[in-house]
């Protein structure tokens, strides 16, 4: 029997005070055998623990007290009326007893039946929840396939043209009847092949990843190139682009290829969702690392610190809606018009920067604008001069 509840102490309490009653009043009223009916609540009461041996001990108990009513003395030749009378008492005594514990087993039956379909159902329901995600999982696996396959099409088909469009441009440039208007043009020729090749070199990167080779570099070799570049496109559309890196801050275990595309992903993502006159803010820090974050980031940096660094990148664009933020590093998923944007952007710099040993996360606030949070382990350079972000 498992452990009783107060509820249970509080039944178990009314039934026995009951039983006592009954007890003691046929003590002084012995020829009334209408009182001995009332054991029928006791047994009833008992029958709600749904424990046959403590309804045993409880009709055995009522059927004794019932008879001890013969123990009394009566009048000449009423004993064997008596004994009827009471017999007839146990008997009733002892249908409600079985009629109780049937009822109550039942019951319980019942109940336990609609737990074991709860359960059942519950179950269905998370096999049914793992059966889409790894649906969705194949039908992801599935597309990268093709974009692989289409993608080395492509590569094997558009690489021959591309080289001698390049030579041919390179052999332009070289004419000596060039004039500066020409050469101006044939760099942008140039630079446009070049945006082809890595186009291409970012689709094929989609499915055969090349594993980063970090090491332990400056924050600000990591992220100027990638503003630099980035500064030009800003400039034009009226945004201000600003990079705030605090000096000696630890250095960090970044691909400086791999963290570059990062964040030109991310600048662009700003760039593209900030309005003219808005600003786009990076900053670079550091924390103490939580215990997940030393634990995922020791586990590929080797001399990591008990810190991560930080580079944060804020726009005052549009945002994002909710729908939208739990979807962003889903692969193909974009809000950009077709044609301007393929969703793999953040779900590749998702990979490459957990590849690190890191993290990238977003929030972001319809209409005041996204958070791009990227970290990565550190290594501090010297105890006394690291400074944490307050």
């Amino acid at each position: 029997m498992t452990a009783m509840t107060h509820r249970d102490r509080f039944v178990l309490g009314i039934a026995a005070a009951c039983f006592l009653i009954i007890l003691i009043i046929e003590q002084f009223a012995p020829a009334n055998v209408v009182v001995a009916y009332g054991y029928v609540v006791p047994i009833l009461l008992v029958a709600t623990f749904r424990n046959r041996t403590m309804m045993l001990v409880t009709v055995l108990a009522c059927v004794v007290a019932t008879y001890s009513g013969l123990l009394q003395p009566t009048k000449p030749g009423r004993f064997q009326a008596a004994l009827i009378n009471r017999s007839v008492v146990v008997s009733v005594l002892l249908l409600v007893a079985y009629l109780g514990m049937s009822w109550e087993e039942r019951k319980a039956r019942e109940e336990g039946a609609r737990a074991a379909l709860a359960n059942e159902t519950e179950s269905l329901l998370k096999a049914n929840t793992q059966l889409v995600q790894a649906k969705d999982q194949l039908n992801r696996s599935e597309r990268l396939a093709a974009v692989g396959q289409l993608v080395a099409s492509v590569a094997h088909e558009v690489g021959t043209p591309l080289h001698s469009i390049a030579w041919h441009v390179q052999a332009l440039a070289e004419e000596p009847g060039v004039t500066p208007e020409m050469k101006k043009r044939v760099a942008v020729i140039d630079e446009q092949l070049s945006r082809v090749v890595r186009i291409i070199q970012d689709l094929l990167s989609s499915t055969r990843p090349r594993q980063p080779e970090p090491e332990w570099r400056s924050v600000e070799e990591v992220v100027s190139p990638s503003a630099v570049l980035m500064e030009p496109a800003f400039h034009e559309k009226g945004l201000t682009l600003t990079v705030e890196i605090p000096k000696a801050l630890p250095f960090v275990w970044a691909d400086k290829e791999k963290i570059h595309q990062v964040l030109v992903n991310v600048l662009a993502n700003a760039l593209a969702a900030t309005p003219a006159q808005g600003t786009v803010t990076v900053t670079a820090g550091c924390r103490e690392a939580s215990v997940d974050e030393l634990e995922r980031g020791r586990l590929v940096a080797d001399g990591m610190s008990a810190m991560v660094l930080t580079i944060v990148v804020q726009d005052t664009g549009c945002g994002m809606p909710a729908a939208d933020l739990d979807k962003a590093f889903e692969p193909f998923f974009t809000t950009k018009a077709v044609g301007k944007g393929t969703g793999l952007g953040l779900f590749l710099s998702r990979e490459s920067v957990v590849a690190h040993g890191g993290s990238l996360v977003l929030s972001s606030v319809i209409g005041q604008g996204t958070t791009v949070t990227m970290t990565l382990p550190a290594m501090r350079r010297d105890p006394g001069l690291v400074k944490e972000e307050t």
